[in-house]
Formats: structure tokens, C-alpha cells, sequence
């Protein structure tokens, strides 16, 4: 299957243990993603959590489609307050898969998110699953950037 990785870099003004824990709770990824309407069915077994999430598309302004996805997330914090990292599978209808991962580095001024996205498609559909990915990816940082803001 054709395939492309995605990657995306940036800071956040928030220690690495606060951003872990947003990204370690599915329920926070409705609106972080601007497609993710939905979040159920969570089950938890150690560090890994597997649930359901609704996505709403919209093709040519007008058609809605949910797109229902599996997702597994593992989230790993041996390495807090220094570093933490998060990653898993996500598994659309129409054999799209892709992988993730956040890196969670600690700096100066709080902390460094590397998102990381490896997308594999049937022919054909990369090019759009890659395009949609990458707007939130950008998203994804800039809602994350402003959910954990710290009042001055």
C-alpha cells in the first residue's frame, strides 16, 4: 500500500507531565482534532487504551460522512518529567491506516511535542488521507498550544 510519513514539531508552554496527560485521555481529542466529533466505547488495559472516535468529513461542501475509526493509544511516562511519549494505530473503513506517535520533551520554557503521523492507504487515496492529516497535525498543535496555556 502506498505510504508517507508526516512529521511536526513544536512548543508548548507546559510542563511535559501536563501535556501527557491531555494526550494520554482520549476524551480530550474531541475538537483537538477539527474532524473528531466523538469519543466511545474507551477500554483500558495497562497503558494501552482502545475506544471508538467519530469523525465528520464533508465532501464538496455539502456531503456529511461519519467516518468511524478503532484507535489504540499507548501511553508510556518512564521517562517524566524529562520526556514522555505516546503512540498507536488508528484504523479507518476503507483500509486506511495510520500510525502515531508524540514525543514529549522537556526545555526550557516547557516542552517540545514532536507529532509524528505514518499513513498507509490503498492507491489512490493518499494523496487526500495525507492532505487531511497534515491540516491536523497544524490544528492538532494550535488547539493543544492554546488548551494548555498558562495565564501570566
Amino acid at each position: 500500500m502506498p505510504s508517507a510519513e508526516l512529521k511536526h514539531t513544536f512548543r508548548i508552554a507546559a510542563p511535559p507531565e501536563e501535556v501527557f496527560a491531555h494526550l494520554a485521555e482520549p476524551s480530550h481529542y474531541v475538537g483537538l482534532s477539527p474532524l473528531l466529533v466523538a469519543v466511545r466505547d474507551v477500554r483500558r488495559i495497562g497503558e494501552t487504551v482502545h475506544y471508538t472516535a467519530v469523525e465528520h468529513f464533508r465532501f464538496l461542501g455539502v456531503l456529511r460522512h461519519d467516518n468511524i475509526i478503532d484507535v489504540t493509544l499507548v501511553a508510556v511516562s518512564d521517562g517524566l518529567p524529562q520526556s514522555a511519549e505516546i503512540s498507536g494505530e488508528v484504523r479507518s473503513p476503507g483500509r486506511v491506516h495510520m500510525s502515531y506517535r508524540f514525543t514529549i520533551d522537556h526545555h526550557e520554557d516547557g516542552c517540545v511535542v514532536t507529532d509524528t503521523l505514518h499513513l498507509r492507504t490503498p492507491p489512490g487515496l493518499l494523496r487526500f488521507a495525507a492532505s487531511q492529516a497534515g491540516a491536523v497535525q497544524q490544528a492538532r498543535a494550535r488547539v493543544l498550544t492554546a488548551r494548555l496555556v498558562r495565564p501570566a
